[in-house]
């Protein structure tokens, strides 16, 4: 089969984010054990996507994607809390290590509070661990390091990981799995089958070999022909064996919600960028105006006006910038 037709085109990001939003604790505890061990899981964590996006947009001035920021609590016996800001990256980046540094302050900036950053690697390129961003001026040192994970520095570990019970391990194997049988379809299908298996064999419970099979089926992707030979021979197995049953309806449901939830997610993600792009037009637009008319604006007023998700205000916000005659008279609008 040619290498065109066996190019996948998934959404890499968002089967990562669901998977962190379930196995945030494994996710740690596998690729950054140390810093697992210092963080007092019984308290529990909240997840801060939103005010993410907003610490972002008013930063940069323009949307960027991140994967996860959460909110977790420290073994120290105090009421604190770090920002654990993780980010799945699959390609290779020139201004990677300058964009997690800027992320970093701007966080740092608006909760005063300690930012640790984990970075996953799941590109092809062995000789790319960016780590950190620095810069010397006039005898003034910037300097920001971060954790990484390197999924390819995995794969002279394999036995060690078909024997790790931990989820991510299997993860690992997929992803691994799929760079190295993008140019051999069949290969692809007996890895997929094997690690299908894997998930009975490391001993997951129903609803965790569910959810890691969706992983798997959204990540290895096959064609039609072989899905339907994995499904005869997955009946099979599981018949044999005496286990619970992922193939036949169940299979082909999870398959159906699948592409479901791609169709809708790229419409979702189509809406969401028409209307935040309106949005970013008409808070520019205010601020464009105010600053021509009033000089530079105050860092209170640029953000409240960032954080204004009122299309109808916006737009109402920008005729008055034109003509109010003062910044305490605009403020009153809003």
């Amino acid at each position: 089969m040619a290498k065109k037709q066996l190019a996948e085109t998934f959404d890499n990001d968002s089967v990562w984010k669901e998977l962190l939003e379930k196995y945030l604790k494994e996710f740690m505890e596998y690729f950054f054990p140390d810093a697992y061990s210092q963080i007092d899981w019984e308290k529990g964590y909240e997840f801060l996507d939103k005010e993410l996006q907003k610490v972002i947009r008013t930063a940069v001035g323009k949307r960027r994607y991140v994967d996860k920021l959460v909110k977790v609590w420290l073994k120290d016996g105090q009421e604190t809390w770090v920002l654990l800001h993780i980010e799945i990256q699959n390609q290779w980046e020139e201004d990677f290590s300058e964009r997690i540094y800027i992320y970093q302050y701007r966080i740092f900036d608006r909760y005063k509070r300690k930012v640790a950053t984990f970075v996953v690697l799941t590109d092809e390129n062995p000789n790319w661990k960016p780590n950190k961003f620095e810069y010397n001026l006039l005898g003034t040192r910037h300097l920001c390091e971060y954790k990484i994970a390197k999924l390819l520095d995995y794969k002279n570990s394999w036995e060690q990981l078909e024997q790790d019970s931990n989820p991510f391990s299997l993860v690992v194997m997929a992803h691994l799995k799929v760079q190295q049988t993008k140019d051999n379809v069949n290969e692809r299908y007996k890895w997929k089958r094997n690690l299908i298996k894997m998930l009975y064999q490391k001993g997951y419970n129903k609803e965790k070999i569910l959810e890691l099979f969706h992983f798997l089926d959204w990540l290895i992707i096959l064609p039609e022909y072989l899905e339907q030979k994995l499904d005869e021979e997955l009946e099979e197995f599981e018949g044999g064996n005496h286990m619970p049953y992922i193939t036949g309806i169940e299979r082909r449901a999870t398959q159906k919600g699948l592409e479901q939830g791609r169709q809708e997610g790229r419409q979702e993600g189509r809406q969401e960028g028409r209307q935040e792009g309106l949005l970013e037009e008409a808070r520019e637009a205010i601020l464009d105006n105010l600053e021509i008319r009033f000089g530079a604006l105050p860092k209170d007023l640029v953000e409240t006006i960032s954080q204004i998700v009122d299309l109808a205000l916006l737009k109402s916000l920008r005729r008055k910038a034109i003509q109010i005659a003062s910044l305490e008279e605009f403020k009153k609008y809003f």
